[in-house]
């Protein structure tokens, strides 16, 4: 099981960014995927989760609203379209999915003027 995140960087507030997570080594389409943060000095914390077929998607009460998470299950990847950004969302950036809950290894995302 891989997965690779990218897209990301840094980004003035309000400014968008789109993370994209590609998994390989399982059958994608038949598990759920989520988004995880971790900015410095807390915890890392649920931000998204997209079930198999896509139909289905949970949200951070932080980032309703703001951020979308979708898939492509012909791609093998998942997304995150995170619009509105505040310097609070400044993390890194984790997908997490697979058989065995495996995580990337992280894309930062600054949030800064």
């Amino acid at each position: 099981v891989q997965l690779v995140e990218s897209g990301g960087g840094l980004v003035q507030p309000g400014g968008s960014l789109r993370l994209s997570c590609a998994a390989s080594g399982f059958t994608f389409s038949s598990y759920v995927m989520s988004w995880y943060r971790q900015a410095p000095g807390k915890e890392r914390e649920l931000v998204a989760t997209i079930i198999g077929t896509g139909g289905v998607s949970t949200y951070a009460d932080r980032v309703k609203g703001r951020f979308t998470i979708s898939r492509d299950n012909a791609k093998n990847t998942v997304y995150l379209q995170m619009n509105n950004l505040k310097p609070e969302d400044t993390a890194v950036y984790y997908c997490k999915g697979g058989p065995r809950g495996s995580w990337g290894q992280g894309t930062q995302v600054t949030v800064s003027s």
